[in-house]
This record gives C-alpha cells, sequence and structure tokens, in this order.
C-alpha cells in the first residue's frame, strides 16, 4: 500500500512540473521587449574643423551622444590636442592648439570613434604660418653722463644693425633679443639722436627702426630706476615689492634712500618699495618718502628744473587712495612748488589680462608728468618726494592710505 502511494505522488509531480515551466513560458512571452535606443552622436552646431592663425588657440565643443566616443588624433601631432579624449554620452571636448612660431602652414586631422565605429568624416585642424617680425621699443633715452644701456629686441628671425651715427657709441655686445651700448658723456648744452636700425638677415625687408635720444649736458641726475626688478608692474598687485632697507648693496649704493617712519608701527622701517622699474611710496595709514643722491654735478649755486612721472595707487576694484605728493630739498635751494594733486587714476580694462600692458603704458602718457623748479641748487642739494604725510591716522586725510607710484627723474641745470 505504502509503495503505491509513493508511485501515485511521483505521477503527480511528472505531470505538475511541465505545467509550472508551461505557465513560466507563457507569463514572459507575454511581456514586451525591451527598447534598444538607436546609436547617435553628434556635435553642436556641426562643426568639419577649425582654422587658426599663428597664435595659440583652445576652442570648447559639445557632444551629443548615447554611446561612449572617443576623440583620435590620426597624424599624432604635437602641436595640437583634444582634451578629454574620450568621453561617455553628452559631454565636451577641447581643441588645444600651440602657437606657431614656425613660417609654414600645419594641417591635422581628428576622427571621431562612436561605440569601436570610426566616423566618416575627419575633423580639420589647420593653422596658418607664422611671419618674421622684428619689435623695437617706441624711444630709447640715454643718460647724458653715458654709459652702459640696452635696446630691446624682439624678434622671431636672426638679425643685424647700423647706426645712423656711432662716433659716441660703442657696442658691448649682442644676444638673440638684446642690443648692448656704451655710450659717451654728453657734455654739450644740446641732446643727441641717433637712428637704429635692424634688419632681419634672411628677410631684408623686415626692417625697423628706433630713434636713441641722449640728454644734454645739462641733466644732472636723471634715473628710470631699471636696475630694481620685483613685484608686478601692475599697481594693485603689491605681492614681491620689496621695501628699501631690503635692496641689494648694489642698489644701495644708486645713492637713492629714504626716511625710518619713526610713527609708523614698527617704528624702525623706511616705507618705499620697489616694483618693476618704478617705486612706491608708503603703506596703509603710514606715508612714506624717496630722497635723491646729492646733486654732486652741480658746479657752484644753480637753478635746476625737476621733472617726475607719478601715478596714485588705486585698487583692482577701483578704490582710490588719497594722492597727496610733497616735494622739498635737503641742503641749499627753494621749491617752486611743494605740493602735488596726482589725478591721473588708472582706468583698469575689463579683460584683466591686459592689466600689465595698461599700467606699463600709463606711464608715457603726457599727465603722469609733472615739473618744479629749485632755486640755489648746489652739489650737496637733495630732493624728497613724500607721500602726503608720515603719519595718515590723522583727520588731515581721508582714507588713511596716500600710496604714489614713481619713475623717471630728472634733474636739468636752467641756463640763463
Amino acid at each position: 500500500m505504502k509503495n503505491k502511494n509513493i508511485t501515485s505522488l511521483k505521477r503527480t509531480a511528472l505531470i505538475i512540473l511541465p505545467l509550472f515551466f508551461f505557465s513560466l513560458f507563457l507569463l514572459s512571452s507575454c511581456k514586451e521587449d525591451p527598447l534598444v535606443e538607436d546609436p547617435y552622436f553628434s556635435i553642436e552646431g556641426d562643426p568639419t574643423g577649425l582654422t587658426v592663425n599663428k597664435a595659440s588657440k583652445t576652442q570648447a565643443y559639445v557632444v551629443r551622444s548615447n554611446r561612449p566616443w572617443q576623440v583620435v588624433n590620426k597624424e599624432g601631432a604635437a602641436w595640437v590636442k583634444a582634451f578629454p579624449e574620450k568621453g561617455e554620452d553628452d559631454g565636451i571636448f577641447k581643441i588645444i592648439v600651440e602657437a606657431n612660431e614656425t613660417f609654414d602652414t600645419r594641417i591635422s586631422n581628428f576622427a571621431f570613434v562612436v561605440d569601436g565605429t570610426e566616423q566618416p568624416v575627419l575633423f580639420r585642424v589647420e593653422q596658418s604660418g607664422n611671419v618674421p617680425y622684428i619689435t623695437l621699443p617706441d624711444a630709447v633715452s640715454v643718460p647724458a653722463a653715458g654709459g652702459p644701456f640696452s635696446v630691446d629686441v624682439a624678434s622671431n628671425v636672426p638679425w643685424t644693425y647700423s647706426l645712423s651715427d656711432d662716433s659716441w657709441l660703442v657696442e658691448e655686445s649682442v644676444t638673440t633679443q638684446k642690443l648692448n651700448l656704451v655710450a659717451e658723456l654728453n657734455a654739450n648744452d644740446d641732446p643727441r639722436e641717433v637712428t637704429l636700425t635692424v634688419t632681419a638677415v634672411q628677410y631684408p625687408t623686415v626692417v625697423e627702426t628706433v630713434v636713441l635720444t641722449q640728454s644734454s649736458g645739462k641733466v644732472v641726475l636723471e634715473e628710470d630706476f631699471s636696475w630694481l626688478a620685483y613685484g608686478s608692474p601692475v599697481f594693485y598687485t603689491t605681492t614681491g615689492e620689496t621695501r628699501i632697507d631690503n635692496w641689494t648693496q648694489e642698489q644701495h649704493d644708486m645713492g637713492w634712500t629714504s626716511t625710518i617712519n619713526l610713527v609708523d608701527g614698527s617704528g624702525s622701517t623706511p616705507l618705499v618699495y620697489a616694483r618693476q622699474g618704478f617705486v612706491k611710496l608708503g603703506k596703509t595709514s603710514y606715508g612714506g618718502d624717496l630722497i635723491s643722491p646729492p646733486l654732486s654735478k652741480l658746479d657752484g649755486t644753480q637753478d635746476v628744473t625737476v621733472t617726475f612721472k607719478a601715478i596714485p595707487y588705486m585698487t583692482k576694484a577701483g578704490t582710490m587712495d588719497d594722492n597727496v605728493l610733497k616735494v622739498s630739498v635737503i641742503g641749499p635751494g627753494t621749491v617752486s612748488q611743494e605740493q602735488f594733486i596726482i589725478d591721473n587714476w588708472p582706468v583698469y580694462p575689463a579683460d584683466e589680462g591686459t592689466h600689465t600692458d595698461y599700467c606699463i603704458g600709463m606711464w608715457s602718457a603726457p599727465e603722469a608728468t609733472r615739473t618744479f623748479t629749485i632755486t640755489g641748487a648746489t652739489a650737496e642739494t637733495q630732493i624728497k618726494f613724500l607721500g602726503n604725510d608720515y603719519d595718515l591716522r590723522a583727520t588731515v586725510v581721508t582714507i588713511n592710505k596716500n600710496r604714489i607710484f614713481l619713475d623717471d627723474i630728472k634733474v636739468e641745470i636752467i641756463l640763463p
């Protein structure tokens, strides 16, 4: 009886199992197959290439895709690249082109590989070649005292030079980007000039000229601070500027000094700072001065004209300092004007990348130059420039800041 029941159960199981699997089949066949989206790949705007000039260039492109994609540099050119080189679905890549220093046009092609399949159309990058050039300064000033000086020559080709008059100039050395000359003393009352002509060796039609002007022998002091190279030429960037007591011994030997500001928080430091070929007077809450070397070239008592360039301090955001500059003498002499209002304010361009060129250009603007006279100067006379006062916390100033930039100081004898 027991064996009969077992046999019956086995038969029942054999019937139920096929029915169970058949039901699963019916259920699965009733479900819809998942939809597989068709592959697509495109770049917004449908560009087929990029054409650029000799300068460097970075161009971004937006990818629309539902597949993995890759940008392949077909020629493996080193002067152009894609970044990133691959992506998933929608994304952005950039074509980055280096500046072309050669004179040849260059071309490179990129392929787009989508989900392992290269697309039929290549992306062409073409860059025009450079051209030979020579760039010289607009003008070059040579001190009356003579001595070594340099002319910057920006060029991408070998060059040679000539002078319209070399009777008072001697070549010291020549590098690829600089001509170093030595001038003789100008003992005459009038300035003298010479024209420098620079010509590309292999491209004789590429020619530039500049006039070198030496001051007259009446000039007894002439300073452009070209021997200072600290910090930034951009006025509002104070990083790296260097206080006068931290200058090198060679720079101290140029003879410029400054008074220790006794009311400053430290009470032991002068407050004039070196920048890129110019100086800054003062800091927040305290003024600083700059004192010239004695006018040792004067013979007896003379009347002189003092010319200088000054620019007031203004932050990047446009906040202005007070802008009073006081002038006086140490030793013999009387100044014709004791105070100047320095109001040739910077107007920084919207493009921050141009601020260096803009600030350098401000020194050449006519409004940067100011003049006064000293009556009865002698070889012991020194000239002092002071940014308003040593203590700017007093009520006589507006905002407790009075920083002034100075450059190109010249003292010239007034002839009878």
